[in-house]
């Protein structure tokens, strides 16, 4: 009877079964926005060496924890057995997602000197081949990169309005580089690593790592901007599913600093970037990259700051007409479109650009847009800037332009001729004037009846100028003396109205 009643009451669960169903509990209800917890660095170094843990579950989901054990951090690679050399690299990201303030060296500066060590351990580790990037790994360092990388830099106060560096403007440096600078070598050679599973990467280099790497292009330190270009570029060429959206999100902060701010400092870098990108487009180009050069590269001419991008901009304006040749007549069109007015440092850029972009121009483009761009050049040639002037004439030294001027001289001569005439007439700079008489005898040699006929109509021309110019001084004589004879009718007091109608008779007369 005793032992039916003690065989109904229910058992007792064993300890260590309790224990590891609650294990499986928690880290099942935990979330994988949390796997990676900084480990505390004050208890790490008071912590006993040569202790080996087994990971809980706040560290790692139950997914990812199989077998996987958490070496103390501050243990050297040396001391571990080859099982435990990738817990104890996992173990060292996570001491490395502590941020110092490394403005003040003088604060917390032991600890300082532990994570740059770490992290100099973790490149020398990774530069052995002996780490194996599992996603637990991939995981651990690319949250890492983010705890150390990813921040909001601080308001600009420099005085220039213009964005980004001037050449007046002396580099900021960041005072974390030191770290920063170890952080990104180590996320490069992450990129690089030849056995890494793109599939499982993907995952953790998204688009939202993404697009925080490339904020950081607005850093004021050259240096980190330049470990950015490499690294971005790594990813481009790495992870080709992400490859649209990168195109994508480099445009939008284009669209930003053309048509907003006007100010970002890693413009020339993302260009540089895209230099290579584009001269590995596939042909026919797709609609896509014909778009980013009308809506993106064109309009990067517009800035004041145009001066600090403009070499790398015209780098891949080029590499988009030697892929398609008939996108010279719309590049052209758009440098007309922005063809500065009042600036000539930038006036000297453009027809740098224009020369180049003539070079690889066939005459079938060039025929779309001879008319606007002459037009264009006549003001060039009489300009009074004398190196806008003489880098304008310098354009017809080049054997390809003068060809195609030459094939077009009925049309070309006829809108420049005159700017010619005035230049040799009256421009104040004889560099200017030898290269002007150059000109003309070239053009003279090409072909002497059209230069004949210019020359009669730029004639007429001044002459009917000359008498429109006569006229006018004469009417406004009229004009004054009407209104002095006004003045004395009445008594030299008041204003005087002149009657609208008599006046526009006069002028018109």
């Amino acid at each position: 009877m005793i032992k039916q009643i003690l065989s109904k009451l229910p058992k007792k669960v064993p300890k260590s079964d309790s224990s590891d169903s609650s294990r499986s509990d928690s880290s099942n209800s935990t979330s994988f926005g949390n796997v990676f917890q900084c480990t505390n660095v004050g208890s790490t170094i008071s912590s006993k060496l040569n202790v080996v843990k087994r990971v809980s579950s706040v560290v790692f989901p139950a997914s990812m924890s199989a077998g996987v054990e958490a070496v103390d951090p501050c243990l050297s690679f040396k001391d571990v057995s080859n099982t435990q050399k990738q817990s104890l690299f996992i173990s060292k990201l996570n001491l490395c997602c502590k941020i110092y303030d490394m403005s003040d060296p003088d604060k917390s500066s032991s600890e300082q000197d532990l994570k740059r060590q770490t992290l100099l351990e973790l490149v020398d580790f990774v530069s052995s081949g002996s780490v194996k990037f599992t996603e637990p790994a991939i995981a651990a360092l690319c949250k890492m990169c983010a705890t150390n990388l990813f921040r909001v830099f601080p308001p600009k106060f420099r005085t220039s309005t213009a964005g980004g560096e001037t050449e007046d403007e002396e580099p900021m440096f960041d005072p974390a580089w030191s770290h920063l600078q170890v952080v990104y070598d180590l996320l490069l050679q992450f990129i690089n690593f030849n056995s890494l599973d793109v599939k499982v990467a993907k995952a953790h280099v998204d688009h939202a790592f993404i697009l925080r790497l490339l904020d950081l292009f607005d850093s004021e330190d050259p240096r980190e901007r330049d470990c950015l270009k490499t690294i971005l570029h790594r990813i481009y060429g790495k992870f080709m599913v992400h490859r649209p959206f990168t195109r994508k999100s480099v445009s939008n902060i284009i669209y930003r600093f053309v048509f907003e701010t006007e100010r970002h400092n890693g413009i020339a870098e993302m260009l540089e970037i895209f230099g290579s990108v584009i001269s590995g487009f596939a042909l026919p180009l797709k609609e896509e990259h014909k778009i980013f050069l009308w809506r993106a590269l064109i309009p990067l001419h517009k800035p004041k700051s145009v001066g600090i991008y403009h070499q790398q901009l015209t780098y891949c304006v080029v590499q988009f007409i030697d892929k398609d040749q008939r996108l010279a007549s719309s590049v052209i069109k758009g440098l007309l479109k922005y063809w500065p007015v009042t600036n000539s440092q930038k006036e000297l850029m453009f027809i740098s650009e224009l020369e180049e972009i003539l070079e690889m121009t066939s005459m079938a483009e060039f025929q779309k847009i001879m008319v606007p761009l002459f037009r264009r050049m006549a003001q060039c040639l009489n300009s009074s800037h004398y190196q806008v002037a003489e880098r304008a004439h310098l354009l017809w030294n080049n054997e390809h332009i003068l060809n195609l001027i030459t094939q077009n001289r009925q049309v070309i001569l006829p809108l420049v001729f005159s700017a010619i005439v005035h230049n040799a007439q009256s421009h104040w700079n004889q560099a200017v004037l030898n290269l002007t008489q150059n000109i003309r005898k070239m053009l003279s040699q090409m072909d002497e009846e059209l230069v004949a006929a210019c020359q009669r109509r730029t004639e007429e021309e001044d002459s009917v100028a000359s008498a429109a110019a006569e006229r006018r001084r004469v009417t406004w004589e009229r004009l004054e003396a009407a209104a002095s004879v006004q003045s004395s009718s009445m008594g030299g007091g008041g204003d005087v109205l002149v009657p609208v109608k008599s006046a526009t008779c006069s002028v018109a007369c």
